[in-house]
């Protein structure tokens, strides 16, 4: 699980609170370059900022360390052509397509028509395909179709059938829709499934698999799920098998890196790695994930893997992704605290003793600096991230989670735009964020991980989440987590552990934030009439504003109009804390119990509609501001020094020209798989 920053300063204080999506940067003037002169802004274009990043300690590290830092970065990149292929069956075609282009194009590109191609290639990069990486809505080209005729014939670029239709039809328009209504996967473009299996399908298929009740693999996490002649079966990804010729190339580099590993440890989690790799064995992904959580010595670690499933309608699937990190020793230290506590936190919560871990194993975290990433969390990226996601192997084994510190900074750095000032409702308000606003995402971010995802166990003989909440899982568990870190925010325990400086002030900030996002300013990501369907939306929505309508009798949260607009004034924060204790306790409830009609209930009803007077009203009050919603990232290049021999020597970080250079680049060297795979 992780969380990703996906607003630029927009979100004004939401707070880095949920996993797997972009929050917020801190409000204040914008600035290109910080005193050290480092240039954090790239560029920004249509919803977009790209931003930089550098790698702090890298220079440390020894000659060792950095080429095991090296080899890493290289096995996560030459996977980089599974993400695009699993977001959608089309877009290997299209993205080289769309390369050939402005490469070989040599008309004039200076017209109006040429930069919105331009920018739809952008978008494009950014996203890891057509659709759109946080709205899932595919890209509408500002170009017609007759101009990227012209493109084509003038480049020499060849793009047919449905990959050239698909640009400018209506079809596949969602990459991932959680309505049920539309059907989970025949509404959604993502090449998890092929396109004639059916939710039917995968529930049937699924159903089937037997696992070990107490100690269950990820079924289908590594696989598409295909019909053929009536026949349903899965397409493994190995070696040898579907993504074969990526995967080889990801394995290579990972001998590479475990030749050189920092201790036996390292050694043996590569090791396995590498075993399932080559044998797609989900069995040797739980080995492998057991010996990563325990693996804890050494400078510098790594996520490399089919993961997440926030794209999977069905919770089944997992994403390609790869993270390095060198360690932060001397944040490490001063959040250690929080893992060492971790079980008073369980004691000390609102669920049913029932629903309390007894034992929460080993949970670890740190502050890392990010050395590079690709697939799912490039250029798109998390900001924290807590594995494994098996349940089983957190309970037993313990897991790790991260903040990754140079993401965070370069977030801080890069500036933001003043709209605090037009959402928050009056001084005092804008006051506590700009004292406390930063720090107490830390510790939301901190608590969500560590805390709140370690928190909580299903009862006996109850399935899995994914099977038993369904598409409604994804949602139910980060708002849990974010209940969780809610919660404990405001009290005095993190004080006495020396992690937070005043309980009050870092509470106000957060309850302030948490419900002016949940109800007003996250609102902006969404165009006028559309419901919410991103997960982490849905489950920001859904504890605002059911804390605001429970809390509405006794005027604990209130609905304010002041000089014609909207604010949600938060009156009492001391019910209000008593109010998310209420709704942790159901939610882990529903989870423990596999009460999957009260799940929906709680998302359907509060997470999903939009109010649509209030929605045009932040869009209109939003329009005077010009900063980009979304923010990503370029990554450093790590740039290997050799000598007569060819022996690595040293390895030098240096800054890409361009998101736009960096693209191209990466499209010459790691490109690893056919157009249709």
């Amino acid at each position: 699980m992780k969380i990703k920053i996906l607003l630029s300063a927009v979100i004004l204080s939401i707070g880095l609170f949920s996993c797997n999506e972009n929050n917020k940067e801190p409000v204040k003037v914008a600035k290109k370059e910080t005193q050290s002169g480092f240039n954090y802004l790239a560029e920004q274009f249509a919803d977009i900022k790209v931003l930089r990043y550098q790698i702090p300690g890298f220079n440390a590290l020894t000659l060792q360390q950095k080429k095991y830092v090296y080899f890493l970065t290289q096995a996560g990149l030459a996977g980089r052509d599974i993400m695009y292929d699993q977001n959608y069956r089309h877009n290997l075609k299209i993205r080289r397509a769309l390369e050939n282009i402005y490469v070989n194009y040599r008309g004039v590109k200076t017209v109006d028509s040429w930069k919105n191609f331009e920018i739809y290639l952008k978008k494009v990069w950014f996203a890891n395909g057509i659709h759109h990486h946080y709205a899932n809505a595919k890209f509408i080209p500002s170009f017609t179709q007759a101009y990227f005729d012209t493109l084509l014939k003038g480049s020499n670029t060849k793009l047919e059938g449905e990959a050239y239709e698909i640009i400018f039809n209506a079809l596949d328009a969602k990459k991932v829709n959680l309505n049920l209504d539309k059907g989970l996967i025949i509404g959604s473009a993502i090449n998890f499934y092929s396109p004639n299996v059916t939710a039917e399908d995968v529930d049937t298929y699924y159903s089937s698999i037997k696992v070990d009740a107490k100690t269950p693999i990820e079924k289908g996490l590594n696989s598409r799920l295909v019909k053929e002649n009536g026949k349903l079966f899965e397409k493994v990804y190995k070696s040898g098998g579907l993504y074969g010729a990526a995967i080889d190339k990801i394995i290579y580099w990972l001998e590479k890196a475990k030749e050189i590993a920092e201790n036996e440890e390292q050694k043996k989690g590569l090791g396995l790695l590498i075993k399932y790799y080559q044998t797609g064995d989900l069995h040797v992904w739980d080995s492998y994930n057991i010996v990563w959580a325990k693996s804890t010595d050494g400078d510098i670690d790594y996520i490399n893997g089919f993961i997440e499933v926030y794209n999977d309608p069905k919770g089944y699937k997992g994403s390609y992704e790869s993270v390095v990190q060198i360690k932060d020793f001397d944040m490490s230290k001063k959040m250690a605290a929080l893992a060492e506590n971790a079980q008073w936190f369980e004691d000390n919560s609102p669920l049913q003793e029932s629903h309390k871990k007894k034992n929460v194993v080993g949970v670890s975290y740190k502050t890392v600096n990010v050395a590079g990433e690709a697939g799912d969390a490039s250029p798109s990226t998390p900001i924290g991230i807590n594995l494994p996601n098996n349940n089983w192997i957190r309970e037993q084994h313990g897991s790790k989670s991260v903040s990754l510190g140079n993401i965070i900074g370069a977030y801080n750095n890069a500036g933001g735009s003043g709209r605090l000032e037009e959402f928050a409702f009056n001084d005092e308000e804008v006051a506590y964020e700009k004292k406390y606003g930063k720090l107490a995402d830390k510790l939301h971010t901190s608590l969500h991980e560590v805390i709140g995802h370690a928190s909580g166990q299903i009862n006996e003989g109850v399935g899995t989440p994914k099977e038993t909440m369904k598409n409604y899982a994804s949602t139910l568990e980060e708002a849990r987590a974010d209940l969780v870190g809610l919660y404990y925010l405001p009290d005095a325990k993190l004080v006495e552990i020396g992690i937070s400086p005043d309980a009050h002030g870092i509470g106000k900030a957060a309850y302030d934030g948490y419900i002016r996002n949940g109800l007003l300013t996250q609102l902006i990501r969404l165009n006028l009439g559309d419901d919410i369907e991103e997960a982490h939306m849905r489950n920001r929505q859904l504890v605002a504003a059911w804390a605001m309508e429970k809390g509405t009798k006794d005027n604990i949260i209130e609905k304010v109009t002041k000089e014609g607009k909207t604010y949600f004034v938060i009156n009492d924060y001391d019910k209000l804390r008593v109010l998310f204790g209420e709704l942790l306790s159901e939610i882990q409830r529903i989870k423990s119990e596999g009460d999957f009609e009260a799940g929906k209930s709680l998302v359907e009803t509060y997470g999903v509609k939009v109010n649509p007077t209030i929605h045009k009203e932040v869009l209109e009050r939003n329009s005077k501001f010009n900063a980009a919603p979304y923010s990503g990232f370029i990554n450093p290049v790590l740039v290997p020094v050799t000598d007569d021999k060819g022996d690595i020597t040293d390895v030098k970080v240096t800054q890409p020209e361009s998101f736009t250079s960096q693209m191209l680049e990466y499209a010459k060297k790691y490109t690893t798989l056919p157009d249709v795979n």
